[in-house]
C-alpha cells in the first residue's frame, strides 16, 4: 500500500514546510484543490515540484471540463498524476485518459458523490486509478461503509485509492480490503509531529 498525503487551505510556503517535514517518505504528495485554486498551477503544482524535483506530485484539479487542456497545465507544470471526476462527461474522462496516455503519466478518477451503478459504468477506464472519496463534510463519518459498497461496485477493478477521514485506525481495514493507495490528510498535516505521523503511517502500512 502506497501513503498519498493530502495538503489543502494552507499558504504554498506552509506546504513546502509540510513537504520538507516528510523526509521523502510519504509515496506521493497531493497538491490540494484549494491551493491550485488559492495559488494558480504555477505557483503551487510548479513550484513545489522544482523545491522537490523527486517526489510523486498529485495534482487534485477535480476537473469536471476541460479536460485536455486542463491536464495539459498540469502536466506542463510538473504533475505526476492528475484527478478528473467520475461525475464529468465521458468525452471530458476519454480526454483525460488520453492526455494522461500522451504524456506518459498517470490519472485519477475521484468517485466523490456517485452512486454503484454510476461507478461500475467508470470500469471502462482500466488504467485509471479510481478513489472512493467521502466528502470532508461527512467528517470521516460511513468511511467503512462506503469503501465495502464502492468496493463491490468496482470487482475486478485494478488500483483503488480511498479518502475521507483516513486515520490510522483505519490503515488494518484498507490493507484487507486491498486498498493500493492510502489518502491521508489532517491526520498528517495538522498533527503537532508531521514527521512521526508520517512514520506511524508508513509504520502501519508496511
Amino acid at each position: 500500500m502506497l501513503l498519498q498525503m493530502a495538503i489543502d487551505r494552507v499558504s504554498v510556503s506552509e506546504a513546502e514546510n509540510i513537504i520538507s517535514l516528510t523526509n521523502g517518505k510519504v509515496d506521493i504528495v497531493e497538491i490540494g484543490t484549494s491551493l491550485i485554486k488559492d495559488f494558480g498551477v504555477a505557483d503551487s503544482v510548479g513550484f513545489l515540484k522544482k523545491r522537490f524535483p523527486k517526489q510523486v506530485i498529485l495534482a487534485d484539479l477535480k476537473t469536471i471540463d476541460e479536460g485536455e487542456y486542463e491536464f495539459h497545465q498540469v502536466f506542463d507544470a510538473g504533475a505526476d498524476i492528475a484527478t478528473v471526476m467520475g461525475a464529468a462527461s465521458y468525452a471530458t474522462i476519454r480526454a483525460c485518459q488520453k492526455t494522461t496516455r500522451e504524456r506518459q503519466r498517470e490519472y485519477m478518477i475521484d468517485l466523490l458523490g456517485l452512486d454503484a451503478e454510476e461507478i461500475r459504468a467508470l470500469a471502462v477506464f482500466d488504467d485509471a486509478i479510481f478513489c472512493l472519496h467521502l466528502p470532508s463534510d461527512c467528517t470521516g463519518a460511513g468511511l467503512i461503509e462506503m469503501i465495502q459498497q464502492g468496493k463491490e461496485s468496482l470487482a475486478g477493478v485494478r488500483r483503488i485509492a480511498a479518502a475521507g477521514g483516513v486515520g490510522l485506525e483505519t490503515i488494518p481495514f484498507f490493507k484487507s480490503s486491498g486498498i493500493e493507495i492510502a489518502i491521508v490528510g489532517s491526520a498528517i498535516t495538522k498533527s503537532a509531529d508531521i514527521a512521526k505521523s508520517v512514520a506511524d503511517f508508513k509504520k502501519a502500512i508496511d
